[in-house]
């Protein structure tokens, strides 16, 4: 964020037909949200760094006579942009995307909401019936949070997962669950399979115990 003579600079850019201001520094994600049009995404999280592994998060930007879709949540705002959240081009790939994540996790309640959301019925193509949508909150959470980096990314392309490293169990693992409490299928951490730590509850004596 930048000043001036004690001021926060802003920027202003056109959403959808509507001047929309916001904080330098701030991202387009930040600049829809503010006026409340409701982007879909699976990557971002506020206290995570900004990652665009989903690309569920796109809208179109106008430029002149020609256009492109971008991803918001690590776009940053610009002063003259002109966005477009419901183009059919934004609707399409929106559409494709979440097909895609959906073949690959059928069974994650999220994805089924979203795609419901977005006017996905059924994948058309082979279903995976995996856990993971590499999204990488997990990751992030771990290393940029946590401070330990636990797990990480392995291989590439279709045999990317996310494992310890080395694919053996570690004893860096606090097995705080920050990892789980972010991912978005709720199955694609499995603590039992990174560490042999055991989760040890912190009750509450606040909260009766709890």
């Amino acid at each position: 964020m930048k000043r001036i003579n004690g001021e926060v600079n802003v920027v202003k850019l056109t959403i959808d037909d509507k001047i929309v201001e916001v904080e330098e520094g701030s991202t387009l994600l930040d600049a829809c949200q503010k006026i409340g049009i409701k982007i879909p995404t699976l990557c971002h999280h506020k206290a995570l760094s900004p990652y665009g592994a989903c690309r569920l998060c796109l809208v179109e930007i106008f430029r002149n006579d020609w256009s492109y879709l971008q991803v918001t949540c690590n776009y940053p705002a610009q002063n003259g942009m002109v966005i477009k959240t419901d183009t059919d081009r934004v609707l399409k790939t929106r559409k494709i995307i979440i097909e895609l994540l959906l073949a690959r996790c059928p069974n994650s309640e999220v994805l089924q909401i979203l795609a419901k959301e977005i006017g996905v019925g059924k994948p058309r193509i082979e279903l995976k019936n995996e856990d993971c949508i590499l999204c990488g909150l997990c990751v992030r959470m771990c290393k940029d949070r946590m401070g330990k980096g636990a797990i990480g990314f392995a291989n590439r392309g279709n045999k990317r997962v996310v494992v310890p490293a080395f694919e053996v169990m570690t004893d860096v693992c606090q097995t705080c669950g920050a990892c789980v409490s972010v991912c978005p299928t709720k199955t694609g951490i499995k603590l039992e399979k990174i560490s042999e730590n055991k989760p040890i509850p912190i009750l509450s004596e606040f909260n009766e115990g709890l």
